[in-house]
């Protein structure tokens, strides 16, 4: 990936969202396709990439590293790397990302309630 412009509109959009509400901040560090799903598989423990990676159907391995390096930037995955042979990574959610079992739980909770009615009025 490229470096971005200083002064470009997607720079200039970042620093807005990151200096604004507080809640499209929240959002931004979990959003997207697979961000709160790595986040939920690692909520029991430690887990390596490839068993990240086997966890989370459809997820490819570039996704999953890019991913997951937003994570551990956003200060929410801790990384370790084990000095072996071969090199042993893993990955485990940090304090901060633990705060937030008890939000996406209540957030799975009010999916599992509405989906059929969701699902209805999208389908329509």
């Amino acid at each position: 990936m490229g470096k971005r412009k200083e002064n470009s509109t997607n720079m200039h959009n970042e620093k807005t969202i990151m200096e604004g509400c507080d809640l499209t901040y929240a959002v931004c560090m979990i959003g997207g396709r697979w961000k709160l799903l790595i986040l939920c598989k690692l909520e029991n423990g430690k887990l390596r990439f490839s068993e990240l990676r086997d966890r989370i159907n459809g997820i490819t391995e570039r996704m999953l590293t890019l991913q997951l390096r937003e994570l551990e930037k956003a200060g929410l995955v801790k990384r370790t790397v084990y000095a072996e042979v071969p090199p042993k990574v893993d990955y485990e959610l940090t304090e901060i990302a633990q705060e937030l079992v008890p939000i996406w739980s209540q957030l799975s909770d009010w999916g599992a309630k509405h989906r059929k009615t969701t699902t209805k009025l999208i389908s329509k």
